[in-house]
């Protein structure tokens, strides 16, 4: 993946965890198709239009009734993926998951999301939005998902809707 796509945004929000998982095991459930319906605490379902691979292209239906296209961009096994995600025909913002080894039993996941709003024009105007809504919210956010792969990682079952509380961009109230 060109390093030129991810200077077409300003900053990026990023969040990171240590999970009691083998490598290879993480990459199994975030490389299987359907894999946010497991663990994504927002996700409704998780419809495949492609899939596996470079250019593979699936859906996130929210439990809001928000529906974003994933197209990947990069597919490096074992080691993550590029995605442009979006509404669909709107813009899209580029995200990257990122497993690293970390000894026996032992793995981290990084997602990181160069959002499209707030963070592609002028640095001057886009600051104060950008790091007083959008970056505390898209944190929490990555906080949650991940956080869900490592309840199902622990549980071994789907995790429930809104399991660790709503999220006013993709939540619902019911």
């Amino acid at each position: 993946m060109s390093t030129l796509l991810f200077k077409e945004y300003n900053w990026a929000v990023s969040y990171k965890k240590v999970l009691n998982i083998s490598l290879e095991e993480v990459w199994k459930i975030i490389s299987s198709p359907s894999n946010l319906e497991l663990f994504h605490p927002f996700c409704a379902k998780n419809p495949v239009i492609q899939w596996p691979g470079l250019h593979s292209i699936d859906e996130v239906h929210y439990y809001n009734g928000t529906i974003y296209k994933r197209n990947f961009i990069l597919w490096e096994d074992l080691k993550g993926y590029d995605l442009l995600i979006g509404e669909i025909d709107g813009e899209t913002s580029l995200v990257s998951w990122r497993i690293e080894d970390l000894g026996k039993d032992k793995s981290s996941l990084q997602i990181s999301v160069y959002p499209h709003i707030f963070n592609t024009h002028s640095k001057v105007v886009d600051l104060i939005p950008f790091f007083l809504f959008i970056k505390p919210k898209l944190k929490k956010y990555l906080i949650q998902v991940i956080h869900g792969l490592d309840w199902h990682i622990k549980e071994g079952q789907k995790i429930p809707k809104n399991h660790f509380g709503n999220h006013s961009w993709f939540s619902n109230n019911s």
